[in-house]
């Protein structure tokens, strides 16, 4: 395991796995989740879709890219590729799509604290637990029909999707940075500088200023994993338009009605019937 990502080869994917992509010499990363078959389900922006993002760091961030989305309509890999219903920007991918001319990284899920704070960058792991590969599937298929709302980069970008399928986890507060690692990065690292400034007057080596930064800047992503944050609830698939149409109004999560953070793994959002793999 690498300290910027966690490379690995095609052979080695299971379904069910988080996958990503880096972008622009590392500048970004693009997920999805590998559903089987070669192929990948992830969250793009709809191109003609204002969705309220700034300039400028959606220029950096944005997790849409031409080989994923563009250039999969005249794929021959699979016939289904680049499929993706109206409105939404939930796509269904070739894995030589989803990749273009990048490497091929796996997220990982259930790493300690001590391995998530030596992580260089953010999007690449986190501290929570993935649940069952039949819960994963289900929700990314279920969304690839269904749609996943409006992207945003900062709340609500392919990151969050592919952890969302993941896990089954939302944040509560309409006006909380999301689950994104890569996200909580890009503004993690602005703030650790500005905290630490003030320790110039307290320092006399650089070094040590560095070495606080940096210590900063690791704990400020910590405390925006969705492992260890305290605003997020466990979600069924089938119930996220209620979810959202609840934040909106906060009706619901001030009584309590989403505090579901303790759901064992048999209620999770798996379909009663066994679904067949896509392998």
């Amino acid at each position: 395991m690498g300290l910027l990502s966690h490379r690995v080869e095609k052979s080695e994917l299971a379904i069910g796995d988080h996958i990503y992509t880096w972008r622009t010499v590392f500048a970004y990363s693009h997920h999805g989740i590998y559903v089987g078959g070669s192929k990948i389900v992830h969250f793009t922006r709809e191109q003609n879709m204002f969705s309220g993002d700034p300039i400028l760091f959606s220029a950096a961030l944005d997790c849409s890219s031409p080989s994923s989305t563009n250039g999969s309509s005249a794929c021959t890999n699979i016939p289904d590729c680049g499929f993706k219903r109206k409105e939404s920007g939930v796509v269904l991918s070739c894995l030589d799509c989803f990749l273009g001319d990048g490497l091929l990284y796996r997220f990982d899920y259930g790493a300690s604290p001590s391995v998530f704070l030596t992580k260089l960058r953010g999007g690449t792991c986190t501290t929570a637990h993935s649940d069952p590969p039949e819960s994963v599937i289900h929700r990314a298929m279920y969304l690839l029909q269904n749609g996943f709302g409006n992207y945003d980069v900062f709340k609500n970008n392919c990151e969050d999707f592919a952890l969302y399928c993941k896990t089954g986890l939302l944040v509560i507060d309409q006006g909380a940075l999301g689950r994104s690692g890569q996200a909580a990065s890009v503004i993690g690292a602005p703030l650790a500088a500005i905290a630490s400034s003030p320790l110039k007057l307290f320092m006399s080596s650089p070094a040590g200023l560095v070495v606080a930064t940096a210590g900063m800047y690791c704990l400020t992503r910590y405390a925006t994993d969705i492992g260890v944050r305290t605003d997020v609830t466990k979600v069924k698939v089938e119930e996220l338009t209620s979810f959202h149409d609840c934040k909106s109004s906060k009706k619901c999560i001030n009584e309590n009605h989403w505090d579901t953070r303790e759901v064992t793994l048999n209620q999770t959002d798996t379909p009663a019937k066994k679904r067949q793999r896509c392998d």
